[in-house]
């Protein structure tokens, strides 16, 4: 009986490891992926880039954007 009982406290003891390996996974992509989203946006000059290439201004709207920043 005991036997089995160990084997029991075993699977238990991997199945929280393994658990706990997956969530620590999953937040540290959350917050890579959170952290390089934010540093790319709050670039002023490439939302200007990104506005420009989809033609929501003109060449020289951006290019005085570009010299204001620069």
């Amino acid at each position: 009986m005991m036997y089995f009982g160990g084997w029991g406290w075993m699977w238990i003891l991997w199945i929280v490891i393994i658990g706990l390996v997956v969530w620590g996974i999953i937040a540290l992509v959350k917050h890579t992926s959170s952290t390089s989203n934010t540093s790319q946006k709050s670039n002023p000059l490439e939302i200007a880039k990104e506005r420009y290439a989809k033609g929501e201004i003109t060449k020289e709207e951006f290019e005085q954007i570009k010299k204001d920043l620069m």
